[in-house]
């Protein structure tokens, strides 16, 4: 399963992480997997490219982890991005259910 949890603070986005492999098929067939990359590496790389934020990012040697802080909050193009990820994280949960997919929402 993929553990996917959004940190927010009075509404605002705090960051995000990704965690584990959605085990819907086997390695390199896994669709669940690799739509769910694409969309958290997309967000990352959108953010970098478009949002002017200020953020750290980590992630594993797996592929099985990837995690992004805004340490002073997401600003307004971070915030439509991370609203962007968190509707294609529900619709991809939506469409091949919720034993592939953790998402939680955290106020920190």
């Amino acid at each position: 399963m993929i553990t996917i949890t959004v940190w927010r603070s009075d509404s605002q986005y705090r960051g995000f992480s990704f965690e584990g492999h959605a085990d819907y098929l086997p390695y390199g067939e896994d669709i669940v997997c690799a739509a769910v990359s694409a969309l958290a590496l997309n967000a990352v790389n959108s953010i970098e490219a478009f949002a002017d934020e200020d953020y750290e990012f980590e992630t594993s040697d797996d592929g099985g982890y990837l995690k992004a802080v805004f340490p002073n909050g997401a600003n307004a193009k971070t915030s439509l991005l991370m609203d962007s990820l968190v509707l294609g994280i529900r619709s991809i949960r939506q469409e091949y259910g919720n034993e592939y997919i953790n998402l939680t929402f955290k106020e920190v």
